[in-house]
């Protein structure tokens, strides 16, 4: 157990770093994002095909996985053209606001009922944001590319739900990926004649640098949390997953100094922030507590 739990902090602790990693890569976001899938995708076909971990699935799950993965790499694109046009720190505190749109979209496309406590939390985060916004003007455009990331960001997992309770990760994952490379490699060549970049080919430290966010970043994480899985709760993956922007605002500090470029709006907005993911931390927890409570008592 105690390496499943530091196989999975590994993970979220390796996710923080994503954010770092699209500030060094000198590539715009369109094509950092293209050759992160590509390098992950021609990756784990590889690995997964030689461990015979893939499934057969039909066209019809094909189809619908990949374009879960369309939405995903929109997701990655918004949050990295949200880094280039603000900073790393600004864009993980907007990346915080995913619990907002998830309180609202789930019960629009799984007809549940809506979580009011889920939403006043996200509303909190909200403020936050928009008080980094009324401070930091400098950071308007990237705050709001960040925001549509995070609302993007809060859709693919609520599609994904369905077809994991079906098949396996290993398999979702892969096609899902695969659909995400081949969307981003029709949209391409109008993306770059729409943004041009300074350069298409990576620079030698940036391909390194791309090599490590394909592998470390994505593969391994991705490998840690499969690992942990199987011995922790989805539900306890799920909440330690909320540390990782906090981890990845740390990183920016220490590596990029940027807690000397940002002023005092920011910090109260980030405090707003942590202050609505420890309520939803802990009230998420407690629910839990309270269902084996309910199903211990159903069994005596």
């Amino acid at each position: 157990m105690r390496k499943a739990f530091l196989q999975l902090h590994s993970a979220v602790f390796i996710a923080g770093f994503t954010g770092i990693l699209g500030r060094l890569i000198t590539l715009n976001e369109g094509l950092l994002v293209w050759y992160r899938l590509l390098i992950t995708v021609i990756t784990m076909w590889i690995l997964f095909y030689f461990q015979k971990k893939l499934e057969r699935i039909s066209l019809r799950d094909m189809a619908g996985i990949a374009a879960v993965g369309a939405v995903a790499a929109l997701h990655w694109t918004t949050f990295y053209a949200s880094i280039k046009y603000a900073n790393v720190s600004v864009a993980l505190v907007c990346f915080s606001s995913i619990g907002f749109f998830t309180a609202i979209f789930e019960p629009l496309i799984t007809r549940n009922r809506l979580n009011h406590i889920e939403l006043l939390l996200g509303m909190i985060a909200i403020a936050g944001i928009a008080l980094i916004f009324h401070f930091d003007p400098a950071y308007k455009t990237g705050i709001i590319i960040g925001i549509i990331s995070a609302m993007l960001g809060s859709l693919f997992p609520i599609f994904n739900r369905q077809y994991l309770q079906r098949l396996a990760a290993d398999t979702v994952t892969v096609y899902e990926l695969t659909g995400g490379l081949l969307f981003v490699t029709v949209l391409m060549p109008f993306y770059l004649k729409l943004f041009p970049p300074h350069h298409i080919i990576p620079t030698w430290s940036d391909a390194g640098w791309l090599l490590a966010l394909s592998w470390i970043c994505t593969v391994l994480a991705f490998k840690f949390s499969m690992n942990a899985l199987r011995k922790i709760s989805a539900f306890t993956v799920n909440l330690t997953y909320n540390l990782e922007p906090l981890y990845g605002i740390a990183l920016a500090f220490i590596v990029f100094r940027e807690d000397k470029l940002l002023k005092g709006g920011f910090y109260i907005g980030l405090a707003l922030i942590v202050c609505s993911v420890f309520l939803q931390t802990f009230l998420v927890y407690r629910e839990k507590k309270r269902a084996e409570a309910g199903g211990l008592k159903s069994e005596v």
